[in-house]
């Protein structure tokens, strides 16, 4: 293979490829790594809402029961607000 200018050409053009292959191998390795740190992260949050909706749900029930006006303002407190139109 002669060395002239069309091979230094390729030659360049291929290092750039190999370059940026590994660019994007690298960037395509991190974002899978972030992506599932969120959806851990988000299990977590799911996980702790579902708790925290399931405690409101057993103390409103106990309220029937017993008929206490703090939780009752607590649960009040807690009731999410409707959107005025």
């Amino acid at each position: 293979m002669k060395n002239n200018t069309t091979t230094t050409v390729l030659n360049f053009i291929l290092a750039v490829m190999v370059i940026l292959g590994v660019c994007f191998a690298l960037m395509a390795m991190m974002k899978t790594r972030e992506l599932r740190q969120l959806t851990f992260n988000a299990t977590i949050a799911n996980n702790t809402i579902m708790r925290a909706a399931s405690l409101a749900n057993d103390t409103a029930a106990y309220n029937v029961q017993a008929k206490s006006p703090e939780l009752t303002r607590i649960l009040a407190a807690l009731q999410p607000k409707t959107a005025a139109h």
